[in-house]
């Protein structure tokens, strides 16, 4: 059953999404929000929107900064569309503004709330790192980080680990759910007799934070000693080209191969396919992905960091916490392990997706929590 979202006029509630147009993770939250009754949804991008957003907000109802920010922060011409999106926001007169990333857009909704006295209130919804390592980057991220957690009503999580840190910078009110999947991948019954047992997915992006190269040299180790290995590489970013020297170093050439970025269905034929996901980031909260690999049956090799302890159980019953350094050599070994209970640890990962990580029913309990909220002011 929907949620209905309307305010004590019983008019819909005006929300904003403030976020990156061309992000497909901004894009499910429209989707989701979309479908809801009581809610009219309007959007503004730092950059442009994604060819899909045509079908679900009208073009009248999106607000484009056109910018070109960068991966790896420190956007200031983000920032210099502030005095336009104010303006465009108080002409909009909004119920709610939520904000994606909250140490870009958060500040920009922030900022805006303040210098135009928008009566709207503020959702945010942390993604990972504007949390987990932008406000350890000095003491301005951190102040500003603090500013906009508290000014939020009410803000999202999809990690116990990210909760506390948003706790411990002033967030008043945080809801933990996985930013889960739409819906559940339809296997057929053979799935698990066509997954290579040797076939490993990785996909992303090729940027320092998300260590491909670790991928690379962790996947070495075990064509060392299981030479028939492979590894598929999807996504892109300022590492491919030294990614693809390291290869070649290696001696991988035959053995690695990059892909690129995938649409949806490519990317799902090679989570089909492959046994095992890496994911071996340096900072992360529950990754999406990760998420989609499980549901594909993959087995989930991940960093040793506490959103993935969260997610695979303790002790590790869903996939393989890869340690850091020196434990790496006994990477194929630990897999020899796990192969014999592949198949069992696919449909129970299945099975947990299914339970605890789709979108839907997260987003109905957030808009009650908003619903609330509105009537309460």
């Amino acid at each position: 059953m929907k949620v209905s979202a309307k305010n004590v006029n019983n008019k819909p509630l005006r929300w904003v999404l403030i976020g990156d147009g061309e992000s497909p993770h901004l894009l499910k939250w429209a989707r989701a929000l979309a479908q809801q009754p009581g809610i009219e949804l309007w959007a503004a991008s730092s950059r442009g929107f994604l060819p899909e957003f045509d079908w679900l907000i009208p073009s009248a109802r999106r607000f484009a900064m056109n910018t070109r920010p960068e991966h790896a922060g420190g956007n200031l011409s983000v920032f210099k569309q502030l005095p336009a999106l104010g303006a465009w926001l108080a002409e909009v007169d909004a119920d709610w503004l939520h904000a994606h990333y909250l140490t870009s857009h958060g500040t920009l909704a922030w900022a805006a709330r303040r210098g135009w006295r928008l009566r709207a209130r503020i959702v945010g919804s942390a993604w990972g790192s504007d949390i987990l390592v932008t406000p350890q980057q000095g003491w301005a991220y951190r102040w500003l980080t603090r500013k906009v957690l508290q000014a939020c009503a009410l803000t999202t999580s999809d990690s116990l680990h990210m909760t506390a840190v948003m706790k411990t910078l002033g967030a008043a009110e945080v809801m933990t759910f996985p930013f889960g999947l739409e819906a559940m991948p339809k296997l057929s019954t053979s799935a698990q007799a066509r997954k290579q047992p040797w076939l490993f997915f990785s996909n992303r992006g090729l940027e320092p934070i998300y260590r491909p190269d670790r991928v690379i040299r962790a996947f070495a180790t075990v064509v060392a000693l299981q030479p028939e290995a492979k590894l598929v590489v999807a996504n892109d970013g300022s590492l491919r080209e030294a990614l693809l020297q390291l290869v070649a170093e290696l001696g991988l050439g035959d053995q690695v191969q990059f892909v690129g970025r995938l649409d949806a269905t490519t990317q799902a034929s090679h989570y089909a396919r492959s046994r095992w996901y890496f994911s071996l980031p340096q900072s992360d909260s529950v990754a999406v992905s990760v998420l989609e690999a499980m549901a594909h049956g993959c087995v989930p090799l991940l960093s040793d960091l506490p959103a993935n302890h969260e997610l695979l159980g303790e002790p590790t019953q869903r996939g393989l916490i890869v340690e850091e350094g020196a434990a790496l050599p006994d990477l194929h070994a630990q897999l020899l392990a796990l192969s014999e209970r592949a198949s069992a640890m696919a449909a129970a990962n299945r099975a947990w997706v299914a339970e605890n990580a789709l979108f839907a029913p997260a987003v109905q309990k957030f808009l009650t929590r908003v619903r609330e909220l509105d009537l309460s002011k």
